[in-house]
This record gives structure tokens, sequence and C-alpha cells, in this order.
């Protein structure tokens, strides 16, 4: 059964960016996805974002459900039928709605744990940090709107982070089958980022020298979304067959 068309209203997004060498990143991505490359480095993060008024888009808005999630992505690329498609590989996905929890991966695309998040914002600061019930992760990321780009991002302007951000669109979820990936597309109406100064990040999976030696990743950025309506398209399963190819 395919999901219904699924609207609503991005309230606050924040999309936390770390660039990382590509050598320990390819053996975290489970085949056929690649890591996308920028200037020669991958890019992986965290998006922490509060859904708003989510429901079919048949229904009114004011029958919609809010959330509070997390998603950990890689930015990747793979090889549909001869053709270099693009998006992203979202390994894990936390959420404080047992909503989501209990429905996800099952009856819409990404299956997800449960989890506290504390968030607190004014207008110009913001504070998100996460436990996951599991205990698997937790995470916190603090700052302020800014009107100057990092010098220090891979990205050279606000421009070029929000152009390859955009074209990401398209995500693949893991799920307990290793070979099979849930597709949800995400389709802004008015996409529009400004950056975030931060003040303090926290990822215990990116953090993990096991995972990510030391000198082979570093904080490049955030970015910040308020008040962007939106749709959720379900995609279609990127199945074994894709992924032995």
């Amino acid at each position: 059964m395919r999901l219904p068309v699924v609207r609503g209203v991005i309230d606050r997004r924040i999309l936390v960016n770390y660039r990382a060498d590509p050598s320990v990143i390819e053996p975290l991505l489970p085949p056929p996805f690649r890591p996308k490359l920028f200037r020669g480095m991958g890019l992986v993060g965290i998006c922490l974002i509060r859904l708003k008024q989510l429901r079919p888009a048949f229904l009114p808005a004011w029958l919609g459900v809010s959330s509070e999630n997390a998603a950990h992505r890689t930015a990747v690329v793979w090889d549909d039928n001869g053709i270099t498609r693009e998006g992203v590989y979202v390994r894990r996905r936390d959420t404080n709605s047992w909503l989501n929890t209990l429905t996800g991966g099952r009856l819409f695309p990404g299956f997800h744990h449960h989890a506290a998040f504390d968030v607190r914002e004014s207008v110009e600061q913001l504070s998100v940090s996460m436990r996951s019930d599991d205990g698997e992760t937790n995470l916190s990321v603090s700052g302020q709107l800014t009107p100057t780009w990092p010098t220090s991002s891979i990205f050279q302007s606000l421009a070029e982070a929000s152009a390859f951000f955009e074209a990401g669109s398209l995500g693949y979820s893991a799920t307990p089958t290793d070979s099979r990936f849930q597709g949800l597309e995400l389709r802004c109406q008015n996409w529009h980022v400004d950056p975030l100064s931060v003040e303090e990040v926290h990822s215990n999976f990116f953090e993990n020298e096991s995972l990510f030696p030391k000198g082979t990743i570093e904080f490049d950025c955030a970015l910040l979304m308020r008040n962007i309506a939106h749709e959720w398209h379900e995609q279609a399963d990127l199945c074994c067959a894709a992924a032995a190819a």
C-alpha cells in the first residue's frame, strides 16, 4: 500500500554538518551507497526537525500532528539502472512521538527509535539536546542566528551550502533487512536556510573514534530552517537487487 502524500510545516529544522574523510565514511555505508564528495570530502551530519500539522494532504491542517525528530545522515550517490543519483542515507531516526515509533517503517517509511528531547529557543537562540530511550544515541547543539558565513566551512558561501543540501531531498532509511532501504522525498514549497553560529555541538556517534579516528572528521557548519511548508512523498524501496548491483 502506497503512503498518501503527507503535508505539514517544518516549524524548525537544524542541519548539523560535519566534513569527513571519505575513507572512514565508506565502511559505514551499505551497498549501493557511496559518499557524495564535495571538494574531496564527504558530508555527514544530523537533521533536527520539528514538524507540525503533519497529516495526509487531503485532511485539514488542524488534524495534523507534531513531533521532534532527529536523523543521522550521510550525503550519498548510488547507481540506478546506469544513472547516478544523489540523496542521503539515513542510518538512524529518533523521535519523541510514540506514533512515529510505532508506525514508522510499517505504515510510513523510516523505522524510528523513541527518544527524549530538550528544546529551548527564542527568535535568535536555539538549544536542542536528545537522548534515546535505548541509550544508543545522545546529542546536543546550541547556537544563534548569524548573518555571517563561517570562513572555516568547506562551502564558500551560504548559497553554495544551501544548494548542496537542497539536492539531498531524497532519503533512504535503514531497515532491519540489510539490503532493503525505505525511500522518502522531501519537497519544500519555499526552501530557505540561514546560517547558525554554533557555540556547542556534541554527538556520541560522530565523536566515536573507533568509527571516526581523530583527525578524520570535523564540524563544518549548521543551517537553520523555519516555517517551511512541505510535503513528504514515498518512493519505491531500494531493495536487494539494486543493493547487489
